[in-house]
């Protein structure tokens, strides 16, 4: 039986095509969408005598005092799988009408059919999702956890690596389904990995068996531009370690921890290359912001001097690399660092003081996203 929504939809798609006032009936004879917004809800006895005999009907003038809350034109069944799902309308001369009924039919159950096959695959895109948010709050597997692993064609018995993305929605803009089927079709063709959506703007990937880093690397690689060229997303990622089945929720918090710390300049990180940011992650906000405001605080409305900071570590604390990077004289590099050692007593050319500059900088968001909300 066709619902409400799917009515709307299919009289959305159709009423272009035709200059003449349409309807969408159930099978019980209750119009469910019309071009006429004051017919919905009523009854047509013509749609409903042609859910009984499962055939086109024409209605004429005379049929109007005769037949309740119709209108003279024609009223052709839908079929769905062999059975009647519902009846469309279309008001006006039958002798005119009666030309554009085929074709109008034919398509309407095009789209009731293409309806059935997207609720279908949401339902198991739906069904797949709570599967894995089992699978990885459990760590011992029921025999309903195992049947229905059998039911979803997930193969529990190969190793696991948990892939998480994680893409930069823009306000109240979500990827439809469509996209996450045009993802797996693209990049995940006969293979035992399983994609589930995770939220709103997060997806789950988990690699079957033990793929190379280089491998998953270039995969991920290609989502990104894939996205981006269809979608204008930008996507990062973050890599857990391969593990055994019934330690995917192990896997699953490595790559959710190694997600936490990409940024434009490493989009795709993975857990196991992880080292001084493990421990870093685990700082509280406040010891965060806290640091924050006793280092770069007096240099955070500078973004020069902030960049002439981070360009120093990202180019290994080489001054000459430093300056031409930053397109400045060496001794304006020079300038600037004494300047920064001024405002915040931390000299960028010791070891010491750039480790905790360097920290502060990895920390510098937090403090940021806080004053912002508390401003």
């Amino acid at each position: 039986m066709i619902r409400s929504t799917l009515a709307n939809n299919i009289l959305n798609k159709v009423r272009d095509l035709l200059d003449e006032d349409l309807i969408i009936v159930d099978t019980d004879g209750v119009i469910m969408a019309s071009t006429e917004a004051e017919r919905i809800g009523n009854f047509h006895e013509g749609a409903s005598i042609t859910c009984q005999h499962k055939s086109t009907l024409t209605i004429t003038k005379a049929d109007e005092k005769k037949l309740q809350g119709v209108k003279a034109g024609i009223n052709l069944p839908i079929f769905f799988n062999d059975q009647i799902v519902g009846v469309i309308g279309i008001t006006g001369d039958p002798a005119k009408v009666s030309a554009y009924g085929e074709l109008l039919r034919q398509m309407t159950e095009l789209i009731v059919k293409e309806n059935y096959y997207v609720e279908q695959a949401e339902w198991q895109a739906r069904s797949l999702e709570i599967f894995v948010f089992d699978w990885i709050n459990q760590t011992t597997w029921s025999p309903s956890f195992i049947q229905q692993a059998d039911i979803l064609l997930v193969n529990l018995s190969c190793d696991r690596q948990v892939i998480m993305g994680r893409y930069q929605r823009k306000e109240n803009e979500w990827l439809p389904y469509k996209s996450w089927s045009e993802l797996i079709s693209q990049f995940f063709q006969d293979t035992q990995d399983v994609i589930v959506r995770w939220g709103n703007e997060r997806f789950l990937i988990l690699s079957a068996g033990n793929k190379n880093t280089a491998q998953i690397k270039q995969k991920l690689t290609d989502i990104q531009a894939y996205f981006y060229k269809n979608y204008k997303q930008e996507i990062v990622f973050g890599v857990g370690q391969s593990l055994a089945a019934h330690q995917l929720y192990q896997s699953f918090h490595q790559a959710e921890r190694a997600l936490g710390i990409t940024n434009p300049a490493q989009p795709i990180i993975f857990e196991e290359t992880m080292q001084l940011e493990m421990c870093l992650q685990d700082v509280t906000q406040a010891s965060r912001i806290e640091l924050v405001r006793r280092t770069l605080e007096p240099i955070i409305a500078d973004q020069t001097l902030l960049d002439c900071l981070q360009t120093f570590i990202d180019h290994g604390q080489s001054l000459k690399q430093t300056a031409a990077s930053l397109h400045i004289h060496i001794n304006t590099l020079h300038y600037r660092f004494k300047k920064m050692e001024q405002l915040t007593g931390l000299n960028p050319r010791d070891f010491h003081d750039l480790i905790t500059l360097s920290i502060a900088l990895y920390f510098l968001e937090d403090y940021l996203k806080f004053t912002h909300k508390n401003a």
